[in-house]
């Protein structure tokens, strides 16, 4: 894998993302948008993987679809399914109005860090 400067700048954005939603969740109640930002953190490591590899995709936000371009490379990123399939809806549900039931608390946002992190751990070693 040859390795660019690019995937280092989203990797970058990705542990901003998770390292203020993990300060965030110590400091307030505010648990949809701390949830938003542990999905956009898995979107980065995602593209960042998918960009160290020279993979193409089209700019989406959905962690599935983006998992299936990881698999093009590295059939063991279904390791991450799971954690993908959990932080998927916060990218819409947690920003706009929806008509069917939502709920943020401290549970739901801490199982999003524990998802984004296994998302965030999985692809720091893949991409070392």
């Amino acid at each position: 894998m040859q390795k660019n400067k690019i995937f280092r700048e989203w990797l970058k954005k990705a542990e901003e993302d998770f390292g203020f939603a993990r300060t965030s969740l110590k400091q307030t109640r505010y648990y949809a948008q701390i949830c938003f930002h542990f999905h956009q953190a898995a979107e980065k490591y995602l593209k960042a993987f998918i960009i160290a590899n020279r993979l193409e995709f089209r700019p989406i936000h959905n962690l599935i679809k983006l998992l299936n371009i990881c698999k093009n490379k590295n059939q063991r990123t279904e390791e991450l399914e799971e954690a993908c399939q959990y932080l998927n809806p916060f990218y819409i549900d947690t920003r706009y109005p929806v008509h069917w039931p939502t709920q943020y608390d401290r549970k739901t946002a801490l199982n999003a860090m524990r998802s984004a992190k296994k998302v965030r751990d999985w692809i720091k070693i893949a991409l070392r």
